[in-house]
């Protein structure tokens, strides 16, 4: 029994086959009785009647009380002009599904095709290879198989043996290939048989030879089930391309008996010839072999196997790790896995890591029909080869992605920020001619703790955290998280080195003292930099390549150069002091923003803190006046609250750190009181306006609950600003008398 492709004229395996759940028609047909009265009838319920044909046997449950009295007689069956089988009993038939009566039509059903051959029944084929019917159809032959299902129940119900026709969802088999619905088969096929190779292939798991990463595919028993409930696999096929099936038959002899296996057709006939003598004739197998076989020998077969000296099988084979769609776990994976261990007593390779399919932004599969096939060529050329590389890496193992514009938009960005840091990076060292310069950069021993607890605070921050980095990520790729390895290096690089550390580094490379301040900040931007593209190349080998040749004494490429050191030295405490300046720095500028200053304003600022904060603080001070564009020299550290203190907006950037910023130096006090003033009267009367709403019974209750909760929810949004306004104003006012 197999799978048959009318269409394609081939047979498929059961992989090739998905079900789906469609509505149909379950058509109820009576079963004369032989030798009874009109009232002795049996009536089953199929969906497919126009296998009827092929019934040899109706079968009942043997506890079945309303059919008990026709079990070991004969049943005649409709339109075959008077065709008896008999009707027996069995406990394979559901008494609760339909009427409880079962036809049995083995050579249309693989559950009749197993009943038939546990109890001996005869097996009849109605069906030609293209999907019409055969001879034994009689009046129906030559119809497709659709037409005739018609054409039958419209005879049926002229001839009285229609019961009736109702609605029926059931599961249908369809070609994964054309979509077509597979007809069950008998045919002359040459077949696998599975469970030995099956069991080798769940050992190589279960002791550890071969792990399957997502974990879940091997844990919850997704490979193990598959292949404890393996069947025979079928392996003929009925096409024009493939590999011939090795097989050759006698010309006179019965196929099924008299056959040799041989490598070549010269092999075959020599053979032949040894066992039947030298005027043989000989023919091949016209079928080929499934493409899963073939392709299931590829591990080994392409490196030369069977010569197992040669030195591609040899350097090859087994290798490391398997990388491909999960979807593909049992056409390819698991028979890659039998096979090797087969023919090459090994497991093919140590690891398979399965990653997701690409779908469409709605998480739709592709394809022609829905127009939403993505072209990576186009995107390629629209977005970039490595906007692209990245954005796929970044799924989860096992798990499908959703491929937008949204994303890859962003990683395009995220490819122009890093081509942009390393111009930054190159337009900010040393010309190749300032040797001094060079020297300075290479006394820098990052690698040694030493070095480490001497560099000024940003520096010692950035470069602990990229060690950090090195050691999560290496840890990463050793485990195949690459998604995880992607969006840590993603975060490292573009909120700590882009956002922080380059904006820092300015503070030391713009001032005029010379290359000994200049000289700490080239060292680290080029140190962190360059281990920032080693752990990036994976991902995204173009961009980082080119910015590797780029850089000075490059003497290999990037691709050939030793991955990053780990357990590298790096400082928790200087992290954390860093953290407290970024904090600082985030809470002015997030006042500077609350009150509209000007971005290229200055203002004054006073640091309020303990001594051992303000000590670490303060020598950053050209730093902390960089980045949050305050005026250096009216820049001040203190242990307690300034005189002006009330005339200031204060900050708490922390426990034990604060920031007061003198008012006047941010607004217009009399303008920005005029213009919250106008904008708490508009923002009252917006607010009125939906208190209105909500206290209105006639809006309560016919407006939808969903616009009802929308004005709830913009009413208490509109309360909380006014609210906030109008504490800005009264501080505002305060001011102004206090100044007075």
């Amino acid at each position: 029994m197999v799978n048959w492709s009318p269409s394609l004229q081939t047979a498929v395996s059961d992989l090739e086959v998905e079900y789906s759940e469609e509505p149909g028609t379950l058509y109820y047909v009576k079963y004369r009785v032989a030798g009874g009265s009109k009232s002795d009838f049996l009536t089953i319920a199929t969906t497919r009647p126009e296998t009827l044909f092929g019934d040899t046997a109706i079968a009942v449950h043997p506890q079945d009380d309303r059919y008990s009295k026709y079990i070991g007689r004969q049943a005649i069956v409709p339109m075959t002009f008077g065709r008896h089988i008999p009707i027996i009993s069995d406990k394979y038939v559901d008494k609760d599904f339909g009427t409880g009566v079962l036809k049995v039509s083995p050579g249309h059903d693989h559950n009749d095709y197993l009943l038939a051959r546990k109890l001996g029944l005869p097996i009849l084929n109605v069906m030609n290879k293209d999907g019409t019917l055969n001879e034994v159809a009689g009046l129906y032959c030559g119809l497709d198989r659709f037409e005739a299902r018609k054409k039958l129940w419209s005879d049926l119900e002229e001839t009285g043996l229609a019961v009736k026709k109702e609605p029926h969802t059931s599961r249908v088999p369809r070609s994964q290939r054309g979509g077509e619905v597979i007809e069950p088969l008998v045919s002359r096929q040459w077949f696998v048989s599975m469970e030995p190779l099956a069991e080798k292939a769940l050992h190589a798991v279960e002791k550890g030879e071969l792990k399957i990463i997502p974990e879940r595919f091997e844990k919850v028993h997704i490979y193990n089930h598959w292949l404890s409930n393996i069947k025979d696999w079928c392996i003929s096929r009925q096409l024009w391309w493939g590999h011939r099936i090795p097989v050759w038959y006698i010309e006179g002899k019965d196929c099924e008996e008299e056959y040799v296996v041989a490598k070549t057709a010269e092999e075959a006939l020599a053979k032949a010839q040894q066992k039947y003598g030298k005027n043989v004739e000989i023919y091949q197998d016209p079928d080929v072999l499934d493409t899963w076989f073939s392709s299931a020998l590829w591990p080994f077969s392409t490196l030369g196997w069977p010569d197992v000296s040669a030195e591609d099988f040899k350097q090859f084979y087994p290798t490391t790790l398997l990388e491909t769609g999960h979807d593909i776990l049992f056409f390819w994976v698991a028979r890659m896995v039998m096979m090797g261990i087969e023919f090459t007593g090994t497991v093919p390779f140590s690891y398979v890591y399965l990653h997701g399919l690409i779908r469409d932004s709605q998480g739709r599969k592709m394809s022609k029909t829905l127009g939403n096939v993505v072209d990576p060529i186009d995107t390629i050329k629209e977005f970039g080869t490595d906007a692209l590389r990245f954005t796929l890496a970044l799924g989860t193992a096992g798990q499908d992605l959703n491929l937008s514009t949204e994303r890859l938009t962003s990683n395009k960005a995220f490819t122009n920020k890093l081509w942009n840091a390393g111009k930054f990076v190159l337009q900010n060292l040393p010309s190749k001619d300032d040797t001094s310069a060079w020297e300075s950069i290479a006394d820098y021993k990052f690698d040694q703790a030493e070095t480490l607890g001497q560099l000024p605070l940003p520096e010692t921050w950035v470069v602990s955290k990229l060690h950090m980095l090195i050691d999560t990520v290496t840890t990463s790729y050793d485990r195949f998280f690459f998604g995880d390895v992607g969006r840590e290096t993603y975060d490292f690089f573009w909120s700590d080195f882009a956002d922080w550390y380059i904006e820092a580094s300015k503070a030391r490379l713009y001032k005029v003292e010379g290359h000994s301040v200049a000289s700490v900040a080239q060292a680290v931007l080029l140190y962190v930099f360059e281990n920032i593209l080693k752990m990036l190349h994976p991902f995204m080998p173009f961009v980082t390549e080119a910015l590797w040749q780029a850089l000075p004494g490059r003497n290999e490429a990037l691709i050939v150069s030793s991955w990053p050191q780990t357990s590298l030295p790096r400082d928790a405490i200087s992290i954390k002091k860093f953290e407290n300046l970024q904090s600082l720095t985030r809470a002015i500028r997030n006042a500077r923003a609350e009150y509209s200053v000007e971005p290229a304003k200055r203002i004054s600022a006073s640091i309020v803190a303990s001594t051992e904060v303000i000590h670490y603080i303060s020598r950053e001070k050209d730093v902390l006046a960089l980045l949050s564009r305050l005026d250096l020299q009216n820049l001040y550290f203190t242990g307690s609250p300034p005189g002006d203190a009330n005339q200031s907006v204060h900050l708490v950037a922390g426990e034990g750190l604060e920031a007061y910023l003198p008012l006047a130096d941010m607004v217009d006090i009399s303008d920005e009181v005029q213009r919250l003033s106008k904008r708490l009267s508009k923002m009252q009367t917006e607010y009125d306006g939906l208190v209105a709403r909500l206290r209105s019974p006639n809006f309560l209750e016919k407006a939808p609950e969903k616009i009802v909760h929308e004005v709830r929810e913009k009413a208490a949004e509109a309360e909380e600003k006014i609210t906030l306004t109008r504490n800005r104003l009264d501080f505002l006012k305060s001011t102004v008398l206090v100044a007075d």
